[in-house]
């Protein structure tokens, strides 16, 4: 009998799953386990307990400025990605848990020819597979840096890239970053992970890029298409270039789940409505004249490079804008069984109207100029995704005809 319920406790344990710590908060802050910190950095390349600040001067990155202070200063701050070439940013056995991820991108190679992949458990296709600044919620390329303060993607002044998405791993990651450029690169960064077990129900982390130049008439964006297995999506940044005159984010999302074909479970009722904002993100301001508001939350979010005026100069129609949009379904994931699609109608108002209390009521297909990140957990394995663009065809173009900013308006800030 005693050897029958020994037997009975050995299954139970290995029936049941692996709990895993849960991430920090600061309800459970003073909770102390057995998680070992780790982190990776130009100046600790392995992680490893004990390996940090050991570069010797003459093969530090910044050796010529530690000079005269030595070993064990700030000798290897950076890495230098030389134009055409892939690097290593971190690897790490597992398991374990990446809490944080922190860069920022100097030299000249702009943000979109710097792409970061993330492989899970020794998989040959990346799960994450995203140009550095649309990554972070930041597409429109360098000097357009927003400042963002939400639950997970932080950008901070002055181009300081921080995700905190948790990314599990049980047997291994593999982080790189690969200069598509002819130009030069400089990175800092650091990547913050925990030795830990892993819950056998927990979902692999994955991110996915896509774009349109210029969408064409009453076709449909997709933001993620041919996701296969089990898991749940968690959020979305969109970056819209609207080239027509007056508004242009009427169009509605839509998840479709499980099977859906012509016609989806979740479907949302306008651009703008799924950012968590709402009557074309405007307000008055003192002199009573109605603007475009940039704002930053927990989770979700919006900003125009010039956040412009809402007057005649919002219906020229030779004026680009751009924007860009963040929303995290941190406590509304979007669960899925068997597959999931994610798309978004392009939309305006026919005629030069702020909407159809003005114009004629009826809605204005429109040909503009989309690109997205897709965020969601899985379970592996993960179909491969579609071919990135060519670093030219991702190249943002100069803008032109851009309207004017409003009065003390901050372009590129929140």
């Amino acid at each position: 009998m005693r050897a029958f319920l020994k037997a009975v406790v050995v299954w139970a344990a290995l029936a049941s799953p692996v709990v895993s710590a849960p991430a920090p908060a600061v309800g459970t802050l003073f909770e102390v386990t057995s998680a070992q910190s780790r982190s990776i950095s130009p100046e600790n390349l392995t992680g490893e307990k004990g390996g940090g600040g050991r570069t010797e001067v003459k093969d530090g990155s910044s050796g010529y400025a530690a000079a005269e202070l030595g070993k064990g200063w700030k000798v290897n701050p950076l890495i230098n990605v030389a134009p055409g070439s892939t690097f290593v940013l971190g690897e790490a056995a597992g398991p374990g848990m990446i809490n944080h991820i922190w860069m920022t991108l100097g030299g000249q190679a702009e943000y979109r020819s710097a792409i970061l992949r993330i492989y899970w458990d020794g998989e040959t296709t990346p799960s994450v597979e995203v140009p550095v600044g649309d990554f972070f919620a930041s597409g429109w390329g360098r000097g357009t840096e927003p400042v963002i303060d939400s639950a997970v993607v932080a950008v901070l002044p002055g181009s300081g890239f921080n995700s905190f998405w948790q990314m599990p791993f049980r047997k291994r990651f593999r982080m790189t970053l690969e200069n598509r450029s002819a130009k030069p690169l400089r990175i800092y960064y650091q990547i913050n992970y925990a030795l830990q077990p892993v819950s056998q129900t927990a979902g692999y982390f994955h991110a996915q890029f896509r774009m349109v130049d210029r969408l064409k008439a009453k076709d449909v964006y997709t933001i993620l298409d041919g996701v296969r297995g089990r898991g749940h999506y968690v959020g979305t940044y969109l970056g819209h270039a609207a080239f027509s005159p007056g508004w242009w984010g009427e169009g509605e999302v839509k998840f479709y789940l499980d099977g859906d074909r012509d016609y989806p479970t979740i479907a949302g009722t306008g651009e703008e409505d799924y950012f968590l904002g709402s009557y074309i993100y405007v307000k008055r301001n003192a002199e009573g004249r109605p603007h475009e508001v940039n704002y930053s939350s927990a989770y979700a979010g919006f900003y125009g490079l010039r956040p412009a005026e809402v007057n005649a100069d919002y219906f020229r129609p030779d004026g680009e804008r751009r924007y860009g949009q963040y929303r995290w379904h941190v406590l509304d994931p979007i669960r899925f069984q068997k597959d999931l699609k994610v798309t978004i109608q392009s939309l305006g108002w026919q005629g030069a109207a702020l909407g159809r209390e003005a114009g004629n009521g009826r809605y204005l297909p429109l040909q503009d100029g989309l690109a997205s990140v897709a965020y969601w957990y899985q379970v592996e394995p993960h179909a491969p995704f579609p071919r990135l663009p060519s670093d030219a065809e991702m190249a943002i173009k100069p803008l032109k005809g851009a309207l004017t900013a409003p009065p003390n308006g901050r372009p590129g800030a929140f």
